[in-house]
């Protein structure tokens, strides 16, 4: 059973950054995509970064420039870093994992909240 835990969530003033990650807690599969997808209350979850397990990588049109994906999908492992937050990237950040059988998983979630 593949299990992801964030972390590194958190309050920071517009113009900050925080960095994310994402780990497993159990057993390690072999992974086609590991991204981060952010959710906000009444809202759908949307894709907000997503790396290959060849290495490329795509971003949201919003997070362009200030946001960076990196990780080792061999070891389940991925980081999101946050630049230049705004108050509009206040959400729930989920980390997902993708294999190759059409599996998909998420982890529990972590809170990053942009305010002064």
């Amino acid at each position: 059973q593949v299990q992801l835990v964030e972390s590194g969530g958190g309050l920071v003033q517009p113009g900050g950054s925080l960095r994310l990650s994402c780990e497993p807690s159990g057993s390690i599969f072999s992974m086609r995509t590991m991204g981060w997808y952010r959710q906000v209350p009444g809202n759908e979850r949307e894709l907000v970064a997503i790396i290959s397990s060849g290495g490329s990588t795509n971003y949201a049109n919003s997070v362009k420039g200030r946001f960076t994906i990196s990780g080792d999908i061999v070891k389940n492992t991925v980081y999101l870093q946050m630049n230049s937050l705004k108050p509009e990237d206040t959400a729930v950040y989920y980390c997902n994992a993708d294999r190759w059988t059409g599996a998909r998983y998420w982890g529990p979630g972590t809170q990053v909240t942009v305010s002064s």
